[in-house]
């Protein structure tokens, strides 16, 4: 894995990223990297400003101030943003209830090609990844389980074939089994050079998965390093007692 210094640049690069809300700072002077192949966890309490700095880094919302590099390209828009590799699982999944498995999928790719085949084989990977989509291919998203919509948001992020994905709470309103396999099947993925950079709001389940780790803490970065840093150094209860804010 590359490490972020002066010779390997980072696959994404965030320098100073300040988004506001209107008369609100919700992100402010957040400076962050993910390399290669790294799992990253962005931690910290409610109203910290975790899902400002993804819709940051996508250009979901504009930013106020910064800069956010992808693979060496400037992140301006979200099309841009998925053209150079990134796709976003927003919290809440938001798959689209009427269609089927099948086509909530395909939907995921058509924003980076048309062709048939191309799809099918990444529809495979996905259904490889994901066995119990495949048993309900044909089903209406709408009728599926919690934990199946998350696998599906997951699997039509992943048809847009990204290097790296983005992922907001990914446990929420989950059974801890259910997140237990979708944490197997993320570092399953992550075994293939997907790198992700990870909202959870269990924090210990995120802890021992990441490679680092950055603690949030109304709106500023108060942290950074690794999950053992993070332990030793009291920053993970230092961050949720600062509290949230803005």
């Amino acid at each position: 894995m590359p490490e972020h210094n002066g010779h390997t640049a980072p696959l994404l690069d965030v320098r100073g990223l300040t988004v506001n809300y209107g008369p609100i700072t919700a992100v402010r002077n957040v400076s962050m990297h993910v390399g290669e192949g790294e799992i990253v966890a962005l931690l910290g309490p409610n109203g910290a400003g975790k899902t400002s700095v993804l819709r940051g880094v996508t250009a979901l919302v504009r930013p106020a101030a910064g800069r956010v590099r992808m693979a060496g390209g400037r992140v301006d828009d979200p099309s841009k943003a998925v053209a150079l590799g990134i796709a976003h699982v927003p919290e809440g999944r938001r798959v689209f209830p009427g269609l089927s498995v099948r086509d909530n999928l395909l939907v995921g790719g058509w924003a980076v090609s048309s062709r048939q085949a191309r799809l099918r084989e990444r529809e495979a990977l996905v259904l490889d990844l994901f066995p119990r989509l495949a048993e309900r291919h044909e089903q209406r998203a709408g009728q599926l389980s919690g934990g199946e919509q998350q696998m599906l948001a997951i699997g039509r992020a992943l048809m847009s074939e990204p290097r790296l994905l983005l992922i907001d709470e990914l446990s929420l309103g989950l059974a801890p089994m259910v997140v237990d396999t979708l944490v197997e099947r993320l570092v399953a993925l992550n075994r293939t050079g997907v790198s992700l950079l990870l909202i959870e709001q269990f924090v210990h389940r995120a802890l021992g998965i990441a490679d680092r780790v950055y603690m949030l803490s109304k709106g500023r970065v108060a942290f950074e390093g690794t999950p053992a840093d993070a332990a030793r150094t009291g920053a993970i209860e230092e961050a949720y007692l600062l509290g949230a804010g803005t």
